[in-house]
C-alpha cells in the first residue's frame, strides 16, 4: 500500500484523460519532468517492438476473427492502448519523483523498496488464489508500479532507463525462443527446458569474455548450471530452483518410489539425531529433511512455496475453529486440556470448508 499523500498526484489541467491521469503532452509541457524521459514511445515504430513482424490488417485477416475475449477489450468505449497507459505511468512515477513531487516517493531507493517488491509478489499470488478478477488486476498493477519506480531510479541515476528493461527482456524472449523464433526444434516442453538452460549457459560465457579466453575450452564452458538462483530467495524456494535446475539435465530421481524412500531415510536420521545432544547435527538433519520434502514436492509437478502457503492457511483456519470452539464453552484455548485439544483438531478437521483468513 502507498501512502495517502501520493493520491494527490497531479492536478487537473487541459490536456488530462477522462481517468483523471495527465496526457503526456500536458506533462511534456511542465518543466517539472524531464523532458527526454517524457519522450518515450512505445508504438509499433519504436524500440523495443520496431522489429517486431506486424499482424495483418482486419481486411487482409478477415478470415482470423479475432479471440471473443478480444474483441470485448477493443471495444470498449473510450479505452486507450496499452502503450499509451504505459507510457502515461511512466510518467507519472516521474512526476511524483520530480523536486516539487510526492515527498515519501522522493525518499525512496533501491533498498528501501525491496520489502515492498516482495510483498506485493506475494500480495499478486494471494488474489490469484482468490479467483477475484478485480483484486488479481489491482495487484498486478502494484507489482507493475515496483518495476517502473525501480527503473526510475536507475534512469536518475543514468544506469539504464524502463526502455532498456522492456528491450532486454524482449530480447532474451526471442533469443531462449529459438523454436519459435529461428530452426531450432522443442517437441515437449522438457525439450524447451533444457535447450533453456543451454541458452543460459552460453550467455554466461559470453558474459566474462575475458575469463573465457584465459581458460581452458573445458573450463571456459564450465560455468555452473545453478549459476543466476539469487542467494536472497527464501529457503523453500531457493531448494526449489536448485533442484528444478538439475532435473532439467537428468540429474533427477527415476521414479517417486526412491524419493518416498529416502524421505524414510532422512526421517529416521533426524530422530538418531533428536536422541543425541548435538544441535548442530539436529539442525543439519532437519534439513536435510527438508529439502528431501521440497524434492518430492517438486518431482510431483507442486511449488513446494504454494503449497506450504496453502498448508500454513489450512493450519491458520483451522487453530482458529479450535479457538472458537474453546471460547463458545467460555475459556481461552491455552486453558483447554491436550487431549480435548486434540478432539477440537478433529473436529475443525471434519468441518467441510474454513474460510480463507
Amino acid at each position: 500500500m502507498w501512502p495517502q499523500s501520493c493520491v494527490q498526484m497531479i492536478p487537473f489541467r487541459q490536456g488530462a484523460d477522462s481517468s483523471g491521469l495527465p496526457l503526456c503532452a500536458a506533462l511534456v509541457n511542465s518543466s517539472r519532468v524531464p523532458y527526454s524521459f517524457l519522450l518515450l514511445n512505445l508504438g509499433p515504430n519504436s524500440p523495443p517492438f520496431h522489429n517486431v513482424k506486424r499482424k495483418p490488417s482486419r481486411k487482409q485477416s478477415a478470415k482470423k476473427r479475432p479471440a471473443p475475449h478480444s474483441r470485448k477489450q477493443r471495444n470498449r468505449p473510450g479505452r486507450r492502448s496499452a502503450g499509451s497507459l504505459f507510457e502515461a505511468l511512466v510518467a507519472l512515477q516521474a512526476r511524483l519523483r520530480a523536486p516539487n513531487g510526492c515527498p515519501w516517493d522522493r525518499e525512496q531507493t533501491h533498498q528501501t523498496l525491496r520489502t515492498y517488491l516482495i510483498e506485493e509478489a506475494y500480495e499478486v499470488l494471494e488474489a490469484l488464489e482468490s479467483g477475484d478478477d478485480k483484486k488479481f488486476q489491482d495487484e498486478l498493477g502494484d507489482l507493475l508500479l515496483q518495476v517502473v519506480f525501480h527503473a526510475e531510479l536507475a534512469r536518475e541515476d543514468g544506469r539504464f532507463d524502463i526502455s532498456d528493461v522492456i528491450e532486454a527482456i524482449r530480447s532474451k524472449l526471442v533469443r531462449r525462443h529459438p523454436h519459435v523464433f529461428g530452426n531450432a526444434r522443442a517437441r515437449t516442453s522438457a525439450d524447451v527446458l533444457k535447450n533453456w538452460e543451454q541458452l543460459k549457459a552460453a550467455e554466461r560465457d559470453e558474459a566474462s569474455p575475458s575469463q573465457s579466453r584465459a581458460q581452458s575450452p573445458a573450463k571456459a564452458s564450465s560455468a555452473s548450471l545453478l549459476e543466476g538462483i539469487p542467494k536472497t530467495l527464501p529457503a523453500v524456494l531457493e531448494a526449489y530452483q536448485l533442484t528444478r535446475r538439475a532435473a532439467r539435465i537428468g540429474f533427477d530421481w527415476e521414479d517417486f518410489a526412491g524419493l518416498v524412500e529416502k524421505l524414510g531415510e532422512e526421517t529416521a536420521e533426524l530422530r538418531g539425531a533428536a536422541d543425541s545432544a548435538d544441535a548442530r547435527r539436529q539442525e543439519e538433519e532437519a534439513g536435510d529433511l527438508l529439502f528431501v520434502a521440497v524434492n518430492v514436492a517438486r518431482y510431483l509437478g507442486v511449488d513446494p512455496e504454494i503449497a506450504l502457503k496453502r498448508a500454513n492457511r489450512k493450519f491458520a483456519a483451522r487453530f482458529r475453529a479450535m479457538e472458537e470452539a474453546a471460547a463458545r464453552s467460555g475459556r481461552s484455548l491455552a486453558d483447554v486440556p491436550r487431549a480435548e485439544m486434540e478432539a477440537l483438531w478433529d473436529a475443525a478437521k471434519r468441518r467441510p470448508k474454513l474460510p480463507r483468513r
